[in-house]
This record gives C-alpha cells, structure tokens and sequence, in this order.
C-alpha cells in the first residue's frame, strides 16, 4: 500500500509539472498571469510561516519565542536589513528569549 501511495504521488506530481509546462506561452504572457504568477510564492511562504509560528500540534494557537522573533524580523524587514541580518537577529531573538 506504501509503495502504491509513493507511486501515484509521483505521477501526480509528474502531471501536474507537466500541466504547468504545457501551457501556450500567449496566456504566461498576460499582465494578469504574470502578476499573479510571481504572487504565488510569496503567499505560499507567507502561510506556511504563520502556521509555523502560531500553530501547535494539536491545532491550537500558541504564541512563544517564534512569534516575537517573527516580529523582530518585520522590523529588519522594515528597515530594510539585509537577508541575512534578517535571519540571524529573528535566531538571536527566538534564542534569547528561550534563555530567559
């Protein structure tokens, strides 16, 4: 039944890159689907931090040293820090307040 599983999850995802490569290059080439196309990934990453930061195993909400670390890092954001800057003040802020 496993490999069954693995199998069809991988022609899926075959299909679906497939899908995804197939369409004609006139619809890619429409403001819309361009603008909408570079979103995506962004909105995706988005989701996937908040339920990172906020959600616990059994489906409540929690707020803890993730959440002032993400908020440490919208304000790098904000600023304008680099990437990096980002990420290591967001790990300093999320460690220290374990410490404490």
């Amino acid at each position: 039944m496993t490999w069954l599983a693995i199998i069809v999850a991988g022609v899926g995802c075959y299909l679906l890159k497939l899908a995804g490569l197939s369409v004609p290059a006139r619809v890619l080439d429409r403001p819309v689907v361009s603008r909408i196309a570079d979103l995506i990934p962004v909105a995706l990453l988005a989701a996937l931090v908040a339920v990172q930061v906020v959600a616990t195993s059994d489906g409540g909400l929690v707020l803890d040293a993730r959440a002032l670390a993400l908020a440490v890092a919208l304000v790098l954001l904000l600023l304008r820090a680099p990437f990096l800057v980002v990420v290591f003040g967001a790990a300093l802020c999320a460690a220290l307040v374990r410490l404490v």
